[in-house]
């Protein structure tokens, strides 16, 4: 593959995926089309070489906008998606036009282009909630937020073109995904930014609610190998191994940042939250994967990252940030 498009690579993951590509294939070109919402932020590009990065600001819901960009590129990455469960409780609108339209624009173009690879980054939550084990690919879909459930729909929409169309897709599940450059409405970026300034820590319910955490860079890796080595129509697992519950997460926060048990707010659980995700990812370390971060090396990093990285993030905890921070937990 030498052209590669890259949907959302401005966003966190996607970002990271651009720069992944960039220093590990030296032959390969990035298109990066982005619409620069509120999460897209060229600075989490800045420095690459741009020789092999062309930037294309657009939204994967304009299907003339994805056809044009999508010409001439060998395979699609779609990271491009509205991700956060809380806003998608508040207003599902924006989920389904993204998550599922913008999915039925790329499968479109794949089939009326020839793309010889499709790659849909999806996301654990699909599953639903898990008690005991983890879950398989084979295991049916229970998604219980709009965000979610929108993730499921696109899902579903791109294996009916590969079915009926032949459109050569694949499909990644990736396990709670953490790292530098994430923004800070997600738990373990907006809790760091909140010790370092000795801010409260809204913790949903009881904190015991558990997550798979998986380091960016092996979220990358794991997309890699099932966009270069996986076979159209299937899906994979990308699973870190980490399971924490929330609070342990919100400790280890506060002793790497110096600060005390009693920044924890416990603020009413988020509606249909759900309780434990897991997945087993055996289908894709079949083809050869691993991750490499252990959990505790990489939350000191991140944690040292976001310390060390003020420019990049408290510029956006203003405005449209503060404004969607006062919806969410004022009043909980």
């Amino acid at each position: 593959m030498k052209r590669i498009m890259v949907t959302g690579g401005a966003g966190f993951i996607g970002s990271a995926f651009v720069r992944y590509q960039l220093r590990t294939y030296p032959d390969v070109h990035i298109v990066n089309f982005d619409k620069l919402t509120y999460a897209g932020n060229l600075n989490n590009v800045k420095g690459v070489d741009e020789t092999r990065h062309t930037f294309v600001r657009g939204d994967i819901a304009d299907a003339e906008a994805v056809m044009s960009a999508m010409k001439d590129c060998d395979a699609v990455v779609n990271f491009a998606a509205e991700t956060h469960v809380d806003r998608s409780i508040m207003a599902a609108a924006d989920f389904i036009d993204t998550d599922v339209r913008g999915v039925h624009n790329i499968v479109e173009a794949a089939k009326a282009l020839g793309t010889k690879r499709v790659l849909l980054v999806s996301t654990d939550e699909v599953y639903g909630s898990i008690a005991k084990g983890s879950f398989k690919e084979t295991d049916p879909m229970g998604p219980r937020n709009p965000y979610s459930a929108s993730k499921a729909g696109g899902e579903l929409l791109a294996m009916a073109y590969f079915h009926t169309h032949n459109v050569p897709v694949i499909i990644t599940r990736g396990s709670n995904t953490y790292g530098p450059y994430q923004y800070p409405e997600k738990v373990l970026p907006l809790f760091v930014t909140n010790a370092i300034d000795n801010q409260p820590l809204p913790l949903y319910g009881d904190g015991k609610n558990v997550r798979d955490w998986l380091y960016v860079d092996d979220h990358c890796t794991g997309i890699d190998c099932a966009l270069r080595h996986g076979e159209p129509g299937q899906i994979y697992n990308v699973a870190g191994e980490n399971e924490r519950e929330n609070i342990v997460l919100t400790r280890r926060i506060l002793e790497l940042t110096g600060r005390g048990k009693e920044l924890i707010k416990p603020i009413t659980d988020r509606p249909g939250h759900d309780r434990r995700y897991s997945i087993d990812a055996s289908k894709l370390k079949a083809l050869g994967w691993r991750a490499a971060m252990e959990w505790d090396t990489g939350i000191a990093s991140t944690v040292r990252w976001y310390k060390e990285n003020e420019w990049w993030w408290r510029p956006i905890k203003t405005g449209e940030f503060l404004e969607y921070y006062k919806r969410q937990y004022d009043n909980r």
